[in-house]
């Protein structure tokens, strides 16, 4: 973590504070610090690539809160801006939100998002999605609320139900996650621009947009968004679909060709890698050391 006097909450609230923010998802530390270094100020760490990218696993909540902990813990320890962690359901009933959040706050989490999916859950753009009562999803968020170590800790409300119910049930749920203690609202899945500016105009809290690839909500520009009201912009799977479909690419070139010699100008060089690692720095100290 950087040696900034803020928690990582009073820096994601500070950064949203003026004006909205894009949040690139980060599948790895090594993601992350080139989300920083790019200068974007926030990070957010996906359920979805969790799943995929490190578990190899569908987005329908597979993965442990000690998995999440320990990926968060990755790109804390290498990053100084905050991250915004997707933690699905919260990994149980009340008791269980309020250990998920103080693992997350421990691990040096900024804002945790929670939603209001039924287990088994579902990623959020696909159909057929159950939700959990308005009552029990309220109950999560007062736990996750009170649990905080740090009030700045920014507690997320996510609500599925514009596909699990419909539009009008979204933002009721919305404005009931509000009066629960949500610091922000995400409604996932909207269906098209007018959704997201009608959301945007019924709810006067800093809202979350998820622009998502080949799901159901539109891709709209971030000026577009910001100009909404929206103040935090995710893409949380836009970087690892980009590389897997590197990945691919590169694999099939290589069985072609039999060398990667006509892919190099396509990769980060060993320097920029070793920059970006701070590899040097590992060098100099050991040097240090053997004075």
């Amino acid at each position: 973590m950087g040696d900034s006097d803020l928690s990582p909450g009073e820096m994601l609230r500070a950064a949203v504070e003026t004006s909205a923010i894009q949040v690139p998802g980060a599948p790895m530390a090594l993601m992350g610090r080139l989300i920083e270094e790019m200068g974007f100020p926030a990070m957010y760490l996906s359920g979805a690539a969790l799943s995929a990218g490190v578990l190899a696993m569908p987005d329908v909540g597979l993965f442990t809160l000690t998995e999440l902990t320990r990926q968060l813990e990755y790109l804390t320890a290498h990053v100084s801006i905050p991250v915004i962690v997707d933690a699905d359901t919260g990994f149980g009933d009340t008791a269980n939100v309020e250990r998920t959040v103080n693992e997350l706050e421990r691990a040096g989490a900024a804002a945790i998002q929670l939603e209001d999916q039924q287990l088994p859950k579902r990623c959020g753009h696909l159909s057929g999605k159950s939700l959990v009562t308005t009552d029990e999803m309220c109950a999560k968020i007062r736990a996750a609320a009170a649990a905080r170590f740090d009030p700045q800790t920014i507690i997320i409300g996510r609500t599925d139900a514009r596909g699990g119910e419909d539009f009008d049930s979204a933002i009721e749920r919305a404005r009931r996650y509000i009066d629960a203690g949500a610091d922000w609202i995400f409604p996932e899945a909207l269906a098209n621009r007018e959704e997201f500016e009608a959301f945007a105009e019924a709810i006067d809290l800093p809202l979350v947009a998820n622009m998502t690839e080949f799901g159901k909500s539109p891709l709209l520009e971030f000026s577009e968004l910001a100009d909404m009201g929206y103040r935090a912009v995710l893409y949380p799977v836009t970087l690892l679909r980009v590389a897997m479909k590197a990945v691919e690419s590169t694999l099939a070139i290589l069985a072609a060709d039999g060398t990667q010699h006509d892919l190099l100008d396509l990769m980060q060089t060993r320097q920029e890698l070793y920059d970006l690692i701070e590899y040097d720095s590992y060098v100099e100290r050991d040097r240090e050391y053997f004075q």
